[in-house]
């Protein structure tokens, strides 16, 4: 086995990157990425009519939103059916799998006696052992010869030892009658010639590993270090299904939460580093190790999601939050905002993005930026526009037209106001809010009025003023 890790995620594409798939390959990313090894994606395809190209794209898409990225090309199981066939007839030529003639019906009726008489129901193929020149001119399927003695012991990371009688398993098929090659070939295979040393999965396919160390053995070839991961149940401890919220990595794109946030959660998701809750990429990679993944289901929890998800907003570079946004904003179908609102963005993400957790927040805190002129104030914020709320705010417009536009300024010619009028500044902040951003809930009055500037802050203020004109 070669000393350079590689890893591999092997979905099938019969629909989108579900959750627990974006986990099987992130724990796969973080194993190889942490010990500089090589991370590998390969399509199986095997099943022609239920694997789809849109379901293909969905998949590379999912991995490219959540900062997956693989080495090398994409693998098309489908594409090797040739190698994979080549190896059945190798083990063909040297004895180690025959020739099967036996009927669907055949094995039907042999199984349906077994049950009678209370037998297993293991299909004991009599070809096994046939002599060559008794091989009828007849379709066939290849099938190993399954060790009958003994047992096969599955060295798992995260499972411990676990011992299956090989009087249990049987003749696998591995080339149908047609001669197209059967899938636990496939996988054992490409895996082989892939150079995987660990193969990371969900512990759904425990049952698989014994079978496929089969044709490692048959083979000769090095076993890689077996890793199978529990699955991921709903809060109620129950398998994750669609009653249970978003199934798709694309969902959960289009539900707003950032990515860093997502690839931490799902990191914590089964795997533990101590009590650490809040990790960076770059310690996830260095700390993640088999060993901490543990042995029982883990449950999702939507608010611990949300909450990682604002703890990496909020120290997420500038840059990337706006990019991010802008995506989300693709994704969901949303327009996009103007020159002018990305501009007001730009100079207000640092104060924004440390409130929000999720992208929809982001885009409710910045509603004041977003929104264009006339502001219409909701019920809630609208009750502080009153008599003596406006006379206030008319008082203080002139003040406000040639100041200097800095905060100091700002909070000086405000606070005085409110203390002329014996009030406190909260008394002056509301109907300020309900001018300059319709509602009650807003980032701070000073971040608003730096963000949209003297000119759209005093119109916001005229604007508030002309309407109670109007309407006393």
């Amino acid at each position: 086995m070669s000393e350079t890790v590689v890893t591999r995620f092997a979905p099938s594409p019969t629909g989108y990157l579900h959750i627990g798939g974006a986990r099987t390959a992130l724990f796969n990313w973080l194993y190889a990425r942490g010990r500089g090894g090589r991370f590998l994606l390969r399509i199986e395809d095997t099943d022609h009519e239920r694997s789809t190209p849109a379901a293909t794209q969905a998949i590379l898409d999912g991995m490219t939103w959540l900062g997956l990225d693989h080495d090398g090309e994409v693998v098309s199981q489908a594409a090797r059916a040739d190698r994979h066939a080549e190896v059945a007839n190798q083990l063909l030529a040297e004895g180690k799998a025959y020739k099967c003639f036996s009927t669907q019906e055949e094995i039907q009726a042999f199984r349906d006696q077994a049950r009678e008489e209370k037998r297993s129901t293991l299909f004991q193929s009599p070809w096994r052992d046939a002599d060559p020149a008794t091989h009828p001119n007849a379709p066939f399927a290849v099938r190993i010869k399954a060790p009958r003695d003994g047992a096969t012991v599955i060295a798992d990371q995260v499972q411990g030892d676990v011992t299956i009688r090989n009087d249990q398993l049987d003749d696998m098929i591995l080339l149908r009658s047609d001669g197209t090659p059967v899938y636990m070939l496939a996988v054992v295979v490409d895996d082989h010639d892939m150079g995987v040393t660990h193969v990371i999965r969900g512990d759904d396919h425990l049952n698989n590993a014994a079978r496929q160390q089969m044709i490692y053995d048959a083979m000769g070839w090095d076993i890689p270090v077996w890793a199978h991961i529990p699955l991921i149940h709903g809060p109620d401890g129950k398998k994750l299904s669609k009653r249970h919220g978003a199934l798709g990595v694309e969902e959960y794109q289009k539900l707003g939460y950032p990515a860093a946030g997502m690839r931490n959660y799902l990191a914590r998701l089964g795997w533990s580093h101590g009590d650490d809750e809040f990790f960076t990429d770059t310690q996830a990679q260095a700390w993640f190790d088999l060993g901490g993944i543990g042995k029982s289901p883990a449950r999702f929890d939507f608010k611990k999601l949300e909450n990682l998800c604002g703890q990496h907003m909020a120290v997420m570079e500038d840059a990337a939050v706006l990019q991010e946004w802008a995506d989300y904003l693709a994704a969901t179908g949303q327009d996009i905002p103007s020159s002018a609102q990305m501009t007001r963005m730009e100079q207000a993400i640092g104060f924004l993005k440390s409130s929000a957790k999720t992208y929809p927040q982001l885009i409710d805190k910045a509603a004041f930026l977003l929104n264009d002129r006339p502001i219409e104030p909701d019920e809630k914020s609208a009750r502080s526009l009153d008599t003596v709320s406006i006379g206030i705010l008319s008082e203080l417009t002139p003040q406000l037209q040639n100041v200097s536009w800095t905060r100091t300024d700002l909070e000086t010619i405000l606070n005085g106001v409110a203390e002329a009028h014996g009030i406190g500044f909260g008394k002056l902040a509301a109907p300020m809010r309900a001018a300059l951003a319709g509602r009650a809930a807003t980032p701070s009055v000073f971040d608003m009025m730096l963000v949209l500037g003297r000119d759209e802050t005093l119109a916001r203020l005229d604007d508030a003023i002309s309407r109670a004109g109007q309407t006393g």
